[in-house]
């Protein structure tokens, strides 16, 4: 199996069977979304189709308006067509975190040379959505409550466990978000699956508070990705 079969067939075998506190709901698109199964298959046949080793980088929880959509982490609608180069015909939709992290794709040197070199997930590879006393429902991180971080911590473990074994270097990874980096850390420090742990902020920071350098942040995150 190539790195790409391995990744179409975690994503589409992904399920939580544990209890979730707070009625607190998993996002899982490769179920909840069928789009998502067509373009994710053709991102990773595209970019992954080979037996290659790659570092991981990783953010917190799949967003609704990028891998909850496209089945491709940090990859909006606008992303997948514009960069990716593959169709889609359905709601298209923007995420700031995707914007960001493509202009770093872009300026390491384009797509197919980047993720050649990377592949990139989320600590816990499925979203978590909550509903508001106004009937809302917004965007939940693994690790907002205590109750709901132990919940899924088997859960994430395990998950990390299946993409090592994809051909994900052990020696270091890349975690985005300060708060994201503190909770895995409490997993890595227990389970050592990885020698050193790299926190760079996360895009959504960047493009939130951070936008007027996000110059500065590009080539922070280029420097340390062209090292390796």
């Amino acid at each position: 199996m190539t790195f790409a079969d391995k990744v179409i067939t975690f994503n589409k075998e992904l399920s939580l069977s544990t209890n979730l506190p707070f009625e607190i709901v998993a996002m899982n698109p490769f179920i909840d979304n069928a789009l998502v199964i067509p373009s994710m298959e053709e991102f990773y046949k595209a970019f992954y189709n080979d037996n290659n080793g790659r570092y991981l980088i990783v953010g917190i929880n799949p967003g609704r308006l990028g891998a909850g959509v496209t089945g491709i982490p940090f990859t909006d609608t606008k992303r997948l067509q514009s960069v990716c180069n593959i169709d889609w015909n359905h709601k298209e939709t923007y995420e700031p975190s995707s914007e960001f992290i493509y202009e770093v794709i872009n300026n390491y040197g384009g797509a197919a040379r980047f993720y050649s070199k990377y592949y990139i997930n989320s600590v816990c590879p499925l979203g978590f959505i909550r509903q508001s006393p106004k009937g809302n429902w917004t965007n939940c991180n693994y690790y907002d409550y205590p109750e709901l971080f132990q919940s899924v911590k088997p859960f994430i473990v395990r998950s990390l466990k299946k993409q090592i074994a994809f051909g994900c270097s052990t020696d270091r990874i890349f975690i985005l978000g300060k708060k994201n980096a503190k909770f895995f850390n409490k997993i890595n420090n227990k389970e050592k699956l990885f020698d050193r742990v790299e926190t760079l902020p996360h895009p959504r920071y960047i493009m939130q508070y951070k936008r007027v350098d996000i110059d500065k942040f590009i080539t922070s995150y280029c420097s340390i990705f062209k090292d390796l």
